[in-house]
């Protein structure tokens, strides 16, 4: 493995800057060495610096002053350790041993809701997926999950947390080109702000570009559905079989969730890049902020409209329906943005209210479907 990814000879090449270290001052963590979670296992952290990798737990204090899921480390962060065995991680076939004191504040952060909704209290949990992350490529295959509205959700849960969202349409040579420049314009149409690269691991095609566009010292984190490519492209970008791969299932036509831990991986050009376990679900948090930011054409509509808490489903004098019925505002982006905006309005209920509620947002929906075909063409 060491032959082909980077050499880390100083802790910027680890993703580290100025941010991290003014904030390790103020929080007197001089004594401390520094280092960044490259993988997560049950109990316990991968975390990496200059002298080498370290196998670490932490302290007693940071489980019993945590609060939820956010106050414990994620892959991503910068934390300050202990290290246990003379600083000599980086001679040793096995990692070396730490423990971890304190997480540094983080720069962005990319989290998602999941849970089984038939069981009580799973629709509260949160997932954090990477911290720290500069740019998310949302990975999507052209031959089973292309979704406008499935890149709409990553990007918005990518805006909250701070962090650049950028497409990557994958395996490209299952389709003609006639097919290609069909969703290209699909894709440009519904998102001509978002960077896009086309790639194929079969025939290569756009993996240069992919290599161009990741720079060194900062830290990209693909995401995405099992089975479109996300392992395959990080080995590409490592240049060998570095992460376990497998086909899609045969019987389901679902990925396999082969990636079953978020790990870093360092290539050699010196780019920072995170596997992720595919995801299926990819649910709001309380990402309003995001939203409003990814929809902002919608936004500087909803501030003209007649009344303040205006819904933009049936209201008099609401700017949204009017450009919506007028053909200046596209009918599933407008789909998009009700059905992620009450999902995370409900996120943010309180446990009374989403009980009280509940019945009342089906009810929403299918109100707002019955609005939105009166003005589909």
């Amino acid at each position: 493995m060491k032959e082909i990814t980077a050499e880390i000879r100083k802790i910027e090449d680890l993703g580290y800057s100025d941010f991290f270290e003014s904030n390790r001052k103020k929080l007197k963590l001089d004594g401390f060495s520094v280092a960044r979670v490259t993988a997560e296992y049950k109990g316990a952290y991968k975390v990496k610096n200059i002298n080498g990798e370290y196998l670490a737990k932490i302290t007693g204090k940071i489980l019993r002053q945590a609060q939820d899921r956010e106050d414990f480390p994620a892959v991503g962060d910068w934390v300050a350790i202990t290290e246990l065995n003379d600083n000599r991680a980086s001679q040793q076939t096995e990692p070396g041993r730490a423990v971890i004191h304190d997480i540094l504040p983080r720069l962005t952060l990319i989290k998602r809701k999941y849970g089984d909704k038939n069981r009580a209290g799973e629709k509260d949990k949160t997932q954090i997926i990477a911290a720290n992350i500069d740019v998310a490529f949302v990975v999507e295959s052209v031959d089973r999950d292309y979704n406008l509205n499935r890149f709409e959700r990553y990007f918005a849960i990518a805006k909250d947390g701070g962090i650049k969202p950028a497409i990557i349409l994958n395996k490209i040579d299952l389709i003609s080109k006639e097919e290609l420049g069909l969703k290209l314009a699909q894709i440009k149409d519904r998102f001509n702000d978002v960077d896009l690269i086309f790639t194929s691991t079969l025939s290569d095609e756009g993996l240069d570009k992919l290599k161009t566009y990741i720079e060194k010292g900062k830290t990209y984190c693909f995401l995405g559905s099992s089975g479109v490519g996300k392992s395959s492209l990080i080995n590409k970008l490592l240049g060998g079989n570095i992460i376990k791969t497998e086909n899609i299932s045969s019987k389901t036509g679902k990925g396999k969730h082969t990636t079953t831990n978020r790990e870093m991986y360092f290539l050699k050009n010196g780019g920072i890049v995170i596997d992720n376990p595919g995801m299926r679900e990819v649910g709001m948090t309380d990402t309003s902020v995001g939203i409003d930011n990814l929809f902002d054409e919608i936004t500087i509509l909803a501030k003209k409209c007649r009344y303040a808490d205006c819904t933009h489903i049936h209201e008099p004098g609401c700017e949204v329906l009017s450009a919506l019925k007028s053909g200046n505002l596209d009918a599933g982006r407008y789909s998009n943005y009700i059905s992620l905006k009450k999902e995370a309005e409900y996120y943010e209920m309180t446990k009374l209210e989403k009980k009280e509620k509940d019945h009342q947002f089906g009810k929403f929906i299918k109100n707002a479907k019955k609005e939105l075909k009166k003005y589909k063409h």
